[in-house]
């Protein structure tokens, strides 16, 4: 008796097909499959859905075009560009720095209007949620300047203590850039909380003259310059 030997699935996974042309995280394409927004060809799709190439795949009535590949670019952001998609006022947004064929890249994470540095952006949805969920404790490093010299006693309370801010205590690591003054530091850090950098040297009383990013996880800035970016790969 011959066995008939089954072939291998041509379906799609329906939750990474929006991951991937949405740029979320599976999680939240199954939310919006299980809240009924996503459809097959012009039905509902239901909670670990597949469907075959040539189908039609709409989120909320609109169609979405299929992308080949997840993309990841680093880009040296320079101060006064904001991390958004929108213009804030005068601020012009980071993806005035990139092509168009770009444009539909997310930032995974931000840095504010003031900061320059690294920032990654990708079409990979789980990539991003790895990257900035606070359980996966991503090491950050900032170049940090400051417009008066920092006490010895306020560097102890911010790296063996912490100081507390309005949403919970912040503790960085601090090390001097330069044994000429104590104005300037490398701030390494696991957390990603709005403006929390300047925000903890702001309780001691300190301004932060330029915070610069030079490392995000596994990722650095190197040779980037102001302005440009690098495709870089996955690590």
């Amino acid at each position: 008796m011959n066995e008939m030997i089954e072939k291998p699935s041509t379906t799609v996974r329906l939750n990474k097909h929006l991951a991937l042309n949405l740029g979320i995280s599976r999680r939240e394409a199954d939310n919006l499959i299980g809240r009924g927004n996503v459809t097959i060809n012009g039905l509902i799709a239901t909670l670990g859905a597949r469907f075959n190439e040539g189908d039609k795949i709409a989120v909320d009535g609109k169609e979405i075009a299929a992308k080949t590949e997840y993309q990841y670019i680093a880009l040296n952001k320079p101060v006064g560009y904001v991390c958004s998609r929108r213009q804030q006022g005068d601020s012009p947004t980071i993806y005035e720095l990139l092509p168009e064929s770009l444009h539909h890249l997310k930032t995974v994470g931000r840095l504010d209007r003031n900061s320059s540095g690294l920032i990654i952006l990708s079409n990979d949805g789980d990539f991003t949620y790895h990257m900035t969920h606070p359980s996966f404790f991503k090491t950050k490093i900032y170049n940090v300047r400051l417009e008066s010299t920092l006490a010895p006693l306020h560097q102890q309370m911010i790296s063996d203590y912490g100081v507390q801010l309005e949403d919970g205590p912040s503790k960085l690591q601090l090390e001097r850039m330069n044994d000429v003054d104590r104005k300037s530091w490398i701030v390494t850090m696991h957390e990603g909380r709005n403006r929390q950098i300047r925000r903890t040297f702001g309780v001691l009383g300190y301004t932060v003259l330029k915070l610069h990013r030079t490392n995000f996880g596994n990722y650095a800035l190197g040779d980037i310059k102001e302005g440009k970016f690098e495709v870089v790969s996955k690590l």
